[in-house]
């Protein structure tokens, strides 16, 4: 697993908490934000976007891979989700799934609630028995 700077998870967690203000909930009221750190040190952000038909809402944690994937990356070294709830929520079963795609068991997840407060734990342990084509740690290669 790469290491990260104290500087780099502290950005990470200020994107987080600043894409969780542009999310589109009129339905749930349900803020969610994601910032996505790539291998090379960017970080893309994404924020939950709902819709009047449910099934085409998007999560902030997809939204964030959707818009690093879609400018050519494919590994990434943490992830952060940030909600304005007091307790810490986790990524739903998709997102847990989708990123799966993208990063390995040891890849530090960190969860924000509305203080900044944060806990941290690898993508297996949210994510013990993922699906893919591979299993155990894989990249995207």
């Amino acid at each position: 697993m790469t290491s990260i700077t104290k500087e780099q998870l502290q950005d990470l967690f200020e994107k987080a908490l600043k894409a969780r203000e542009y999310s589109y909930s009129p339905y749930s009221k349900f803020r969610v934000g994601a910032a996505l750190l790539s291998d090379d040190g960017t970080i893309f952000t994404g924020c939950n976007v709902e819709n009047a038909s449910y099934g085409a809402a998007i999560c902030a944690e997809r939204t964030a891979f959707v818009k690093a994937v879609s400018e050519g990356h494919h590994k990434f070294t943490a992830l952060a989700v940030s909600t304005d709830q007091e307790e810490f929520v986790s990524p739903c079963g998709i997102c847990r799934q989708f990123i799966s795609e993208f990063v390995t068991a040891s890849t530090p997840v960190y969860f924000l609630n509305v203080k900044g407060d944060h806990r941290e734990y690898t993508f297996g342990q949210l994510l013990p028995f993922s699906f893919g084509l591979e299993q155990g740690e894989r990249y995207l290669q």
